[in-house]
């Protein structure tokens, strides 16, 4: 048990970011499949909204249960909001190539090609998040919340 215990404490911020990527990424690849493959929207504004509302879902769950993130300032919040929306907008760009080299250059078009390609671009984009969250921006806001 006390082993158990030790793993979890060592552990917890990855486990919960893997449940919470879980949430963020149906929210994606969900509103990603509504909007192109159902409505025929186009699929790079299809997946720039796809984006923006996993990105809106992952700061609150990212900030609160995943890296417990307290600011006691403006500042800091303004510092750790804009900082998540940027690397974010670093993964948005992978995102947008992934998609595009799947649909445009490869052919990928049918609803379960896009998936497929939206599925594995997705592996990518939370593997960068995690490291961009963790080591860049919840971390730095700790630094400035104690100024």
């Amino acid at each position: 048990m006390e082993l158990i215990k030790k793993l979890w404490q060592k552990y917890k911020s990855i486990i919960a970011y893997l449940f919470w990527g879980v949430v963020t990424t149906i929210i994606n690849i969900g509103s990603y499949q509504i909007m192109s493959p159902v409505w025929h929207w186009n699929y790079e504004v299809s997946t720039v909204i796809a984006w923006f509302l996993s990105v809106l879902a992952a700061y609150f769950t990212n900030k609160v249960w995943v890296f417990g993130s307290h600011y006691t300032t403006v500042k800091a919040f303004v510092v750790e909001i804009t900082s998540f929306f940027f690397y974010r907008g670093l993964t948005l760009l992978i995102d947008m190539a992934f998609m595009w080299v799947g649909v445009s250059v490869l052919g990928l078009r049918s609803s379960l090609q896009q998936f497929i390609v939206k599925t594995l671009d997705n592996v990518v984009v939370i593997i960068a998040n995690y490291i961009f969250s963790k080591w860049l921006i919840f971390k730095n806001n700790e630094n400035i919340a104690s100024k």
